[in-house]
């Protein structure tokens, strides 16, 4: 099932496929354009450096026309393309202006679409015209970029993507810089019992903190058949993690994490006892 995406003015809500939505608000140009021009001045100080210094080893002109060539080529097609893949979807101009670069269904692109989407950058360029007839130049091969692409394709569709985000499946969105949890009401006395079994060196992402908020906010409208479910996608693997029973309640589980991540941050933990010892059965899958 795919990820459903629902969209009011410049706010879209994604679905997941575990029916847990998450809201994003889409970067429009007003910070799209300075990230990009903060990202060309980078790139063009890196490109200047490297021809300044390799102009001081004294090379010859070819090897130093052909070594900055090489090195313009990899860090204008390489520079967003890596960044946006390992530092979450943003490229330094991103970082600044608070934007990032995500999936259809709310996921960290990979690198494929990190370089489909740069390297289709060019085509945002398009057309290119020569220069007016007043200015004179030594050769006719000169021609100006319009970036007419990069101006009209966002304008015609709702989540101001360019060509080459409708073609690697990504949107931009402004990044989160604080994010507030639901205040749900948790009264079963287990929760802040299995919360303290937690360990303190348990590392989950922004992603899933967001996941568990979601799903403590809605539990309340779910049945417990369906808590099960939805919960199992998260709870599985952090119960592994976290040497609890198999046993334990998914719903209940959400709960604690729910528990630990927002509501305790400053808790002692409790000694935890090791998971052969722990009363299984405290802890089962009973609807909460």
């Amino acid at each position: 099932m795919a990820p459903r995406i629902q969209q009011i003015d410049t706010t879209i809500q994604i679905v997941t496929p575990e029916n847990i939505s998450f809201q994003y608000e889409v970067a429009g140009p007003f910070r799209r354009l300075p990230a990009f021009l903060i990202d060309l001045s980078l790139r063009a100080a890196v490109i200047f450096g490297l021809a300044i210094g390799i102009a001081m080893l004294a090379v010859f002109e070819e090897l130093l026309v052909a070594i900055i060539l090489i090195s313009w080529f990899l860090v204008e097609w390489f520079y967003g393309a890596l960044l946006e893949t390992y530092w979450n979807g943003q490229t330094i101009g991103k970082r600044m202006m608070g934007i990032r670069v995500l999936r259809y269904d709310g996921q960290p692109i990979n690198g494929l679409q990190g370089v489909m989407r740069n390297v289709l950058r060019a085509a945002d360029l398009m057309p290119i015209v020569p220069p007016p007839s007043f200015v004179e130049l030594e050769t006719t091969m000169f021609l100006i970029p319009t970036g007419l692409i990069a101006i009209v394709v966002p304008i015609f569709n709702r989540r101001y993507q360019r060509l080459g985000d409708l073609v690697s499946g990504t949107i931009v969105v402004v990044e989160e810089r604080t994010w507030r949890p639901s205040s749900d009401q948790l009264d079963d006395p287990r929760i802040p019992q299995l919360a303290a079994l937690i360990p303190m060196s348990l590392r989950i992402s922004g992603k899933t903190n967001r996941a568990v908020s979601a799903f403590v906010e809605k539990r309340k409208y779910l049945s417990p058949g369906r808590r099960h479910e939805i919960a199992k996608h998260i709870a599985a693997p952090l119960l592994e993690r976290c040497g609890l029973p198999p046993n334990t309640s998914y719903d209940l589980f959400m709960c604690a994490l729910y528990h630990r991540i927002f509501l305790s941050a400053n808790f002692e933990q409790a000694d935890v006892p090791p998971s052969d010892l722990l009363d299984a059965e405290q802890f089962s899958a009973q609807p909460t």
